[in-house]
């Protein structure tokens, strides 16, 4: 018989469209391995541990004081909960959607960023009112109100930490360009037709803003995909090499080697 399955545990809102809890308090479910959500989840670490960190999409990152991270459905995320203090929205698609506008966090989340002074006195308000209907009234539409409040004051912390404006839009709509189209547009000529500037002027804005080119960027979304099919799928090499859009198994191989270090057969095997 073969294997079963192994498939990434999936945590799913029960009957709320909205839950707000605190690390202190949340269930242990909400971090217990490795899962992925079908909603979003905003969490603000407002007191780690000196060595906190969390993995998301096989990235490890180490927080400090006042971060918050969004990981978007579908994100692989795991952490151990050490007594860090903070808050957890958990927030449908639906409404998500509704109430942000940030593309960038709409296609794949966002890795911990930090809250300036001014912000942080922002959310908190923003996060007690928040608190206080959820476990009153509960109202969606005045909870949506708050949320869509807390997520203006998230995108302007987004920006602080970004580069110009014209730039910034470009890269959140390169950012979903690539989730569309990576398996199959892997030239970089594509992504700058679609964007309506050269290819050097988006390798240019790509290198200064996140340190990278567009073809690194691509490349990093196959390889998180393969990462992702290679844990904790029942397919075969072959057979994700073909799903992911390369010709023969062997390309797929030395493309994976390359970028991680590692032969696919050996990740799937030391992930399993």
């Amino acid at each position: 018989m073969p294997p079963p399955e192994k498939n990434i545990p999936t945590h799913h809102l029960t009957s709320e469209q909205f839950q707000l809890t605190t690390l202190e308090t949340g269930h242990p479910e909400n971090f217990n391995d490795v899962h992925r959500h079908n909603f979003f989840e905003i969490i603000w670490f407002s007191h780690v541990k000196e060595d906190s960190y969390l993995e998301l999409d096989f990235e490890s990152h180490y927080l400090k004081n006042n971060q918050i991270c969004i990981i978007a459905p579908g994100q692989v995320f795991n952490m151990k909960l050490k007594g860090e203090k903070g808050y957890v929205l958990a927030v449908s698609r639906e409404i998500f959607k509704e109430v942000c506008d940030i593309e960038m966090i709409l296609t794949g989340g966002t890795c911990p960023f930090l809250l300036d002074v001014q912000g942080r006195k922002a959310c908190s308000t923003l996060i007690s009112l928040m608190e206080e209907e959820y476990n009153g009234a509960s109202r969606i539409d005045l909870l949506k109100a708050y949320l869509q409040a807390f997520c203006i004051i998230i995108k302007e912390q987004i920006n602080l930490q970004n580069t110009s404006i014209n730039d910034r839009q470009r890269i959140q709509k390169l950012i979903g360009l690539i989730e569309e189209h990576y398996i199959i547009q892997r030239e970089t000529n594509f992504y700058a037709d679609q964007l309506k500037i050269s290819t050097h002027h988006l390798n240019d804005i790509v290198r200064l803003s996140r340190g990278t080119t567009v073809k690194k960027m691509i490349a990093q979304r196959l390889l998180l995909e393969a990462k992702r099919e290679l844990s904790f799928g029942a397919l075969t090499v072959k057979e994700i090499a073909f799903k992911l859009g390369f010709s023969d198994a062997s390309y797929f191989s030395r493309f994976f080697k390359k970028h991680s270090g590692r032969n696919p057969d050996n990740f799937k095997v030391g992930k399993a």
